[in-house]
């Protein structure tokens, strides 16, 4: 039995006769195209992995500066 995928459903609900080609082994003609477009997802996943470090950095120092706030204020009220 054949496993279907995902990427399968969603190439067979956009065009059922290119999703037929691409069963029968037929290579896309605009793979020009189709290259331009892996590129770009695979910088949009790079940009959101690092706008994600850097959210995490930045909670950290926030949290930093918390605890250093709060270490001070304690100091100077004892």
């Amino acid at each position: 039995m054949k496993i279907i995928r995902a990427s399968e459903i969603s190439s067979y609900s956009y065009c059922h006769r290119a999703w037929w080609y691409q069963q029968q082994g037929y290579q896309s003609e605009n793979q020009t195209e189709l290259a331009g477009g892996n590129e770009y997802h695979d910088r949009h996943g790079r940009a959101v992995v690092t706008t994600s470090c850097f959210t995490t950095l930045a909670y950290g120092f926030l949290i930093l500066a918390v605890a250093a706030l709060t270490i001070w204020l304690v100091g100077n009220i004892i």
